[in-house]
């Protein structure tokens, strides 16, 4: 009879707990993910980010949107707000979505903290002013100190347009919706228990009650949308490790680090997480779902705080000879650090660096005549103060990749 029952138990592994005949305890459910981010109900897919691949594709076109001199400031606000018919995507213009929204708004740090949100916004809504009232009057000026204008890197290399600080305001916005969009949504939004088990969720998921209309339970669905902040442009969705730089944010920067040899098996790390998360949703086993989400706390966190050291310290390496350049590795830098706000420590409700500590990064960066006045040592302090909270040193995150 034990025999039986321990072989239904193993048929049954991924369908239901089995009670233990000595003290009719039930066991954790176990969990196998798929070969692919892949899962169906009754022959048809469940998995959709729609809206997530929609915002996006929103912060593409403001990408390109920024370098076009062309644009006014009502047009870039349009598009960050999507008030008007600003992209030339016409499903953009009435998907119902926009960027600015969800700048800064997930449930867990914002939903009870406007103040920071709405500080959180008005900076980028400055950053966008500032490239049009700045920046755009003096594209064919040369940059100097306290003068905004164009620098290019040495030998030819690419022209860099900044502001009278050396600070590219379109790389502060692109970087800093990298975390203040893409991360804090995915981490510390549809990755919450708050927004996963909320109302009736998991009494519905483990029912298999769908959503109206849809082919997803609710848990599935948010899930999938944290998912679809990562790989939402991937050709491949289901197998994105295929074609990491898909997007210009999450995406491209994942693909970045896992070419490093320091960090090298990140993005499968992360992949591997979400497929099996969502297969322990399927499941019902959430303490599988908690602890796949740990990991892509930490390691998105990663992401974050490898690139901005890495952005410093290429940006102190060539700080005296190539300032173009070097400002444009700061630009970058100024954004991952601004995204350090929006990272999650595993096991806590708060990021790797909190709000003061990132404005005083930022005040640091942008003092007096901001990269004009930068120093090595400034950089080489700063570097160290960030890698010290991660567990990386700044010689890896620091490696020409």
């Amino acid at each position: 009879m034990k025999k039986l029952v321990l072989s239904i138990c193993v048929v049954a592994t991924v369908l239901q707990s089995c009670s233990n005949d000595d003290d009719n305890t039930i066991e954790p459910v176990s969990v196998v993910a798929p070969v692919t981010y892949e899962f169906s109900r009754d022959g048809n897919t469940t998995v959709d980010f729609n809206g997530q691949t929609t915002r996006i594709l929103m912060g593409e076109a403001l990408n390109a949107a920024l370098l076009n001199t062309s644009k006014s400031e009502v047009e870039l606000d349009g598009m960050f707000t999507n008030t008007g018919d600003y992209f030339a995507n016409t499903d953009l213009n009435t998907s119902g979505k926009n960027i600015r929204s969800k700048i800064a708004a997930s449930t867990d740090y914002f939903s009870a903290n406007t103040t920071d949100a709405n500080a959180i916004k008005a900076d980028f809504d400055s950053w966008i002013k500032g490239q049009v009232d700045e920046v755009y009057p003096n594209w064919n000026v040369n940059a100097a100190v306290g003068i905004a204008g164009q620098i290019q890197e040495a030998g030819g290399g690419a022209t860099r347009y900044v502001n009278a600080k050396g600070l590219e305001y379109n790389q502060a916005v692109i970087k800093g919706m990298t975390g203040a969009l893409m991360v804090d949504q995915a981490l510390n939004n549809y990755l919450s228990p708050a927004v996963l088990d909320a109302g009736s969720n998991i009494a519905d998921n483990d029912a298999g009650v769908v959503a109206d209309g849809k082919n997803y339970t609710n848990m599935e669905h948010k899930w999938d949308e944290a998912y679809g902040y990562v790989y939402g442009l991937n050709g491949d969705a289901a197998n994105p490790n295929l074609d990491l730089g898909a997007d210009s944010f999450l995406n491209k920067y994942i693909g970045r680090v896992e070419g490093d040899p320091d960090f090298a098996g990140i993005a499968d790390d992360i992949y591997q997480a979400f497929k099996l998360g969502r297969a322990a949703i399927v499941a019902g086993n959430y303490s599988v779902r908690d602890a796949q989400a740990a990991i892509l706390r930490e390691k998105i966190s990663e992401i974050i705080g490898i690139r901005a050291v890495y952005y410093l310290q290429q940006g102190k390496n060539i700080l005296e000879s190539d300032k173009g350049a070097a400002f444009h590795d700061l630009s970058e830098g100024f954004g991952f650090i601004y995204s350090l706000q929006f990272t999650r420590k595993p096991g806590t409700n708060a990021p790797y660096f909190t709000k003061a500590e990132v404005d005083d990064f930022i005040t640091t960066l942008t003092q007096g005549n901001g990269f004009w006045d930068i120093t090595e040592d400034t950089l080489e302090t700063m570097s160290n103060t960030i890698a010290a909270r991660f567990n990386f040193t700044v010689a890896a995150a620091g490696s020409t990749n």
